[in-house]
């Protein structure tokens, strides 16, 4: 068999040379071991800096996966309980109708708070204090669990200050000290420090429309976040604790952390086997309110379909607006993440990243 790292190489390479991707890294696991670490390409086609295993990719969405870990973390010792009310760990989130809302329907983007406050411009999202306050003054715009709507933003400041109230540390400091510190990490950050700038890559995209004027969508990412690439470029956006939108790392970092939750690594297993049982359980479908079908979830992270071997857990994982994604399948052992630079690709179906480099390593798994 082709070894797998240069199997995914050749990948990359490929979407490379044919000007599909502009550079992005690869990385999987099995059985808790590094089995690919592969990279292509540009960090800044301004600059003609490549990438390289140590370069830090924005991920948007994908950093949800990790918020949800940390709440997982914190429920296994049971300090968080899914069913109980937000405002039983937050006592002002109780103001305007938001009493009866509950952890487990901000995991499931059916809490009703897809909305971002008034005035929250990019000075506010970077102030993580007022957008709590911002939030403790909002309603519901539906009764909680009853119609889900993505929180593309506000699902990070939520968890994020329940987790900080229970601790009395931020979740940026909760990621570094219960994902990061007991893994060996030193590349996934929820506002990265001074130091590692010159890490980051320049995330581009191709021309593509931002949502139309009805579209629920700008109620989740009002216009100061448009473009995308731009908004997550600034200096101090990058610098920002937005949990659910703004986490930055590489891919390896990324697998390490999914390769945790599905097994050891170098003795490490993040959660317990039954509370990844109680995460992963899929939760009541309820209608979504853009696509108006039912949508269902797991706590925290997306299902990727059935369990790929009967009576094993099923694959799951989240990914990030632009392509970037984390993945685990428990029947496999296996974890895998990719982190790159083009938010946009005009590649035909089948022909994308995640698709291709997806073939190649489903070629590896026993």
């Amino acid at each position: 068999m082709m070894d797998p790292n240069a199997l995914v190489q050749e990948v990359l390479d490929d979407l490379v040379g044919r000007d599909i991707e502009r550079g992005l890294q690869v990385a999987a696991y099995l059985d808790g071991q590094l089995i690919v670490d592969a990279w292509a390409g540009l960090a800044d086609a301004h600059t003609g800096r490549p990438v390289d295993g140590e370069t830090l990719f924005g991920v948007f969405s994908t950093s949800k996966g990790l918020t949800a870990t940390i709440i997982h973390i914190l429920a296994d010792r049971g300090l968080l309980e899914y069913d109980a009310p937000v405002a039983r760990y937050w006592p002002e989130f109780a103001a305007h109708g938001k009493g009866g809302i509950t952890l487990r329907h901000v995991f499931t983007h059916t809490a009703g708070l897809p909305q971002m406050p008034p005035g929250a411009g990019v000075p506010q999202q970077c102030d993580w204090d007022w957008m709590v306050h911002a939030l403790e003054q909002l309603a519901p715009l539906w009764e909680p669990g009853t119609l889900a709507g993505y929180h593309a933003l506000t699902y990070g400041w939520l968890l994020g200050e329940v987790a900080r109230r229970v601790t009395g540390r931020g979740i940026d400091q909760l990621l570094q000290d219960e994902i990061c510190a007991p893994l060996g990490i030193n590349s996934l950050f929820f506002g990265i420090p001074d130091a590692v700038e010159p890490r980051v890559a320049r995330l581009e995209a191709a021309p593509a429309p931002p949502p139309s004027d009805d579209s629920p969508a700008w109620l989740a990412i009002p216009r100061t976040c448009w473009p995308l690439h731009e908004w997550a470029n600034r200096p101090e956006i990058r610098r920002a604790v937005i949990p659910a939108g703004v986490g930055i790392g590489n891919a390896r970092a990324i697998a390490r952390h999914y390769a945790a939750l599905v097994g050891p690594v170098d003795g490490v297993r993040l959660l317990s086997s039954q509370r990844l049982a109680l995460a992963l359980a899929p939760q009541a479908p309820v209608n979504d309110l853009e696509t108006g079908l039912p949508s269902t979830r797991a706590l925290g992270y997306s299902p990727f379909g059935p369990p790929s071997l009967p009576g094993a857990l099923p694959p799951f994982g989240h990914g990030g607006a632009g392509g970037s994604i984390g993945y685990a399948d428990p029947a496999y052992r296996v974890a895998f993440a990719l982190a790159k630079t083009r938010m946009v690709s005009d590649a035909p179906a089948g022909e994308d990243a995640v698709s291709l480099v997806g073939a190649a390593l489903a070629r590896m798994i026993p």
